[in-house]
């Protein structure tokens, strides 16, 4: 499994988290958002819906009758209603039942990122993760420094 360790410094997780779901989606795969904050949940679910004024991304709150039809799911907890095998982590927590998807994003910013140091240390024995660490350049492109 591969898990993706996103610093964000000069873009904001509203800029980069509904380009990852594009991308997921265009692969043919499915997401699932988790963050703890019910108000950050609420927020995630309006920019997925308004992000870009010639598009949307089709998403739900987990907890609704549809949950296993929705190609993105926003949820507290990370448990895919939606068979996702792809999961974010956008409130910078992270949570090792990530290492049951294919693929984690981890999102953190500069008040988690000794969490996220922890985090990328306690997976460097693990034979079946692929870790990789991305930040942002100062042109705000993504590169990946490990």
């Amino acid at each position: 499994m591969q898990v993706d360790f996103y610093h964000l410094t000069h873009a904001s997780l509203d800029r980069v988290l509904p380009q990852i779901a594009e991308k997921v989606l265009a692969s043919g795969g499915r997401l699932l958002i988790v963050a703890e904050d019910a108000g950050q949940r609420t927020k995630l679910d309006q920019l997925l819906w308004s992000y870009a004024p010639e598009s949307f991304l089709a998403h739900g709150l987990a907890g609704g009758a549809d949950d296993a039809q929705q190609p993105v799911l926003i949820g507290q907890e990370p448990e895919a209603a939606n068979a996702a095998r792809n999961i974010a982590l956008v409130d910078g927590v992270w949570r090792d039942a990530a290492l049951g998807f294919d693929r984690a994003f981890h999102f953190f910013d500069e008040e988690r990122i000794s969490e996220a140091r922890a985090a990328w240390k306690a997976l460097t024995d693990r034979a079946d993760v692929e870790r990789r660490y991305w930040k942002q350049n100062d042109a705000g492109r993504w590169e990946q420094a490990a």
